[in-house]
């Protein structure tokens, strides 16, 4: 399954950092973040439960950049 999420991050180097924090979440296979259109696009693992996956995608990525949101 993939999902396109909205997201708020003051720059090109701080949307690196959420998407290698969100690639390296237990239950996503893939995600790519474009600071130009502030999305999230990630790609889930095979019987991922997507809404508890991101709870911890959100928590990973406010460790690399706390003023980070990502719309769920």
């Amino acid at each position: 399954m993939k999902k396109t999420y909205g997201i708020e991050v003051d720059c090109a180097n701080c949307a690196n950092k959420m998407e290698e924090a969100a690639k390296n979440t237990a239950g996503v296979k893939d995600c790519t973040v474009n600071f130009m259109t502030l999305k999230m696009k990630v790609e889930f693992e095979d019987g991922a439960d997507h809404e508890a996956v991101m709870q911890d995608v959100l928590k990973n990525c406010k460790k690399v950049e706390d003023d980070c949101e990502i719309f769920l």
